[in-house]
């Protein structure tokens, strides 16, 4: 081990998670493999036992490693060549899983008021302007810093695309990669990601989910060209992807030119001390694209959401949509970038996550 550390660098125990998630993933600490002791770990990183137990736990959070009492921390990562054995499919009924329900929680009126009265009394009758088509250049910057402090996501301001809603979202993916292509999707999934499909004539494979996520060899014998997956808290069935089944999904995807589409609708709340990893951050072959919008952190009643093409898909984007008009009100862009870069869309999330941990540890 020679993990280095950067005090001046906070938080700490991130940097501790980063290193050892690497060594894992990279196969030098494979699968069933103890971890080093927090005492040990601690001893070497010149940090205390608090810090190291607080980075294995995020590890444990996100399914790379499980604690076993008295034993230790131990890998429960798989990183195979192709999919992994399915040998037992465990699939999952809608109304059985538990936290599947959606409900949205309160983002304070307050602080939405006023920074409303804050863009109009700065922008005054630019609120009346046309957005240009991919979206206003404060929102998609600001999305551009945010998604690189808090999931890791490194993208350009070109591959930010601003629209109405995640379904508005899912008929530009689909005139950007063909309506030839074979699209697959979780079954069950959102209702509304099927119905696009159906409306809009595509042809599409339902791929049965198991407590880990997709079933593998659903997915191996898939003939479809793009995989239609939310890693977190898929609804209305809760599940969220293993570490392992975000890397299969990944491997999948790089074998040929397939793409994903990642929902991440609602991840922002995990209950973790960190988001879960995006498969957009993730993948090593730029053909992951990645959805979000602002209904759950914000209100259901903001129809905007947002997309990150991967850059290769810049140019077609460009070509076969770039002449679409941006469908979300200037007014609205602008109070979405100013609630991020005031910090006021951070500190809800950070409130609700924090409530969130509370209500699981009464």
């Amino acid at each position: 081990m020679k993990y280095k550390i950067d005090k001046a660098m906070r938080p700490v125990y991130l940097q501790i998670y980063r290193q050892i998630k690497s060594d894992i993933v990279n196969g030098i600490y494979p699968y069933g493999t103890k971890l080093p002791s927090k005492r040990l770990l601690a001893e070497e990183t010149e940090t205390s036992t608090v810090t190291v137990e607080h980075a294995y736990l995020l590890l444990c959070d996100e399914g790379y490693v499980e604690a076993r009492e008295r034993s230790g921390f131990f890998v429960i990562f798989r990183k195979t060549d192709g999919f992994a054995a399915s040998a037992e499919r465990r699939e999952i009924a809608a109304h059985a899983a538990l936290g599947g329900q959606h409900t949205a929680p309160d983002f304070s009126f307050t602080v939405l008021s006023r920074t409303m009265r804050a863009v109009l009394s700065d922008y005054q009758e630019e609120i009346l302007e046309r957005s240009p088509n991919a979206g206003r250049f404060e929102l998609r910057e600001a999305l551009k810093r945010y998604l690189a402090r808090n999931r890791g996501m490194t993208a350009e301001l070109e591959q930010i695309v601003i629209g109405s809603g995640a379904e508005y979202l899912y008929g530009l993916i689909i005139g950007m990669l063909g309506r030839e292509r074979v699209y697959a999707i979780e079954s069950p999934s959102y209702q509304k990601i099927e119905q696009v499909y159906l409306a809009e004539a595509i042809r599409y494979e339902s791929l049965p989910l198991t407590h880990e996520g997709i079933d593998s060899e659903a997915l191996q014998k898939s003939r479809a060209d793009v995989l239609h997956t939310t890693p977190y808290r898929s609804y209305p069935t809760g599940v969220t992807a293993t570490a392992s089944k975000r890397h299969e999904y990944l491997h999948w995807a790089g074998a040929g030119e397939r793409f994903i589409i990642e929902d991440d609708y609602e991840s922002e709340f995990s209950v973790s001390t960190k988001p879960e990893d995006t498969l957009f951050s993730l993948s090593e072959h730029d053909n992951v694209i990645y959805l979000n919008s602002f209904s759950k952190t914000i209100s259901p009643a903001l129809r905007v959401g947002y997309m990150v093409i991967p850059r290769q898909l810049v140019p077609v984007f460009s070509e076969r949509l770039g002449f679409y008009s941006c469908t979300v009100p200037t007014f609205e862009q602008l109070v979405l970038a100013q609630l991020i870069e005031s910090g006021d869309f951070e500190r809800h999330i950070n409130r609700v996550r924090r409530n969130k941990r509370k209500e699981l540890q009464k």
